[in-house]
C-alpha cells in the first residue's frame, strides 16, 4: 500500500507526536479526510522521510505519531534541468514531469527565443514553479524537493557553467549535435560527474549564437536522435534516459 506523503517543516524523530496544520494539514485533514489510524508519510523535503499513523483528525489539522525515520541520500550524479521559459504551460510541464523522475534542481531560463517574459515578475513566476516542483515532489513520494532557482539570462547561464566545478556538467540538448546521448552516457559512466544539468531551450530553439557562448563556457552539447521534440518533453526524454542508464530504476 502507497502511504500518502505530506510536507512537514518541523523536527521528524521517533516516538514523537506533531501536529500537520496549515495548508499540508488542512489538505490532509479536509480534502484527503484522514482518519484515526490511518498510515502517513510525512518529509520535511530535505530528506528526512517519517511514518507514522493519525492520532486525531482535528478538522482542518491532523496530530500524527512518528513511528520510524530515515534519512535518504539523493543517487549519484544528481540530475538537474535548466529550463528555457516557454508560452502556455509548456515549461510547467516540463519541470513537472522533471520534478517526478528525480530532478534535483529547476533553473528558469530566459533564452533568446523564449516568448513568455519574466521581466517585472521574476520573484512571483519562481514561486509559481516552487510550488509546482513541491506538488510533484508530494504526488511522485519524493523526501527530497528540488529547488527553484533565480532566473538566468544567457550571459548569466554561461557565467554559471563557466564557474562551476569539472565534476558539474551542462548538457545542451540540440538535435543538430553530433554526439548522441548514447555515446554521452558511455562517456558519463568513466567520468563519474557529480551531478549533470540538462540545457533546454524554448520553442524556437536554442539559437546558434547561444549554443556558441555556452559551449565556450564549458557545456557539452548531445542529441536525442533524428526527431525533434518539444520544450516540454526533451529534458523530461533525456532525464529518463539517463536515469535508468545509471542506474537509478534499479
Amino acid at each position: 500500500m502507497v502511504l500518502p506523503l505530506f510536507r512537514y517543516d518541523g523536527r521528524l524523530a521517533e516516538n514523537t507526536q506533531v501536529l500537520l496544520d496549515g495548508p499540508e494539514g488542512h489538505h490532509a485533514a479536509s480534502v484527503r479526510r484522514m482518519r484515526q489510524g490511518e498510515a502517513i508519510q510525512l518529509t520535511n523535503g530535505k530528506g528526512a522521510r517519517a511514518t507514522g499513523s493519525v492520532v486525531e483528525n482535528q478538522g482542518k489539522t491532523l496530530t500524527v505519531f512518528i513511528d520510524s525515520v530515515a534519512v535518504e541520500v539523493a543517487p549519484a550524479p544528481s540530475l538537474g534541468l535548466v529550463q528555457a521559459v516557454a508560452k502556455g504551460d509548456r515549461d510547467e510541464l516540463a519541470i513537472q514531469a522533471a520534478t517526478e523522475l528525480g530532478a534535483s534542481r529547476v533553473i528558469p531560463w530566459q533564452a533568446n527565443r523564449s516568448v513568455s517574459n519574466w521581466n517585472g515578475k521574476e520573484q512571483k513566476s519562481r514561486d509559481r514553479w516552487q510550488a509546482i516542483v513541491d506538488e510533484a515532489a508530494k504526488q511522485s513520494l519524493r523526501s527530497i524537493f528540488p529547488s527553484v532557482e533565480a532566473i538566468l539570462d544567457t550571459k548569466s547561464l554561461a557565467k554559471s557553467i563557466a564557474a562551476a566545478p569539472a565534476s558539474d556538467l551542462y548538457v545542451i540538448l540540440d538535435p543538430t549535435a553530433e554526439c548522441s546521448i548514447a555515446q554521452f552516457v558511455t562517456e558519463l559512466q568513466t567520468s563519474q560527474p557529480q551531478s549533470v544539468t540538462l540545457v533546454v531551450g524554448p520553442e524556437g530553439g536554442i539559437s546558434d549564437a547561444e549554443v556558441e557562448t555556452l559551449l565556450s563556457s564549458g557545456a557539452v552539447v548531445v542529441n536525442l536522435g533524428s526527431g525533434i521534440l518539444r520544450t516540454s518533453t526533451a529534458g523530461v526524454a533525456a532525464m529518463a534516459y539517463l536515469s535508468g542508464a545509471l542506474g537509478f530504476w534499479g
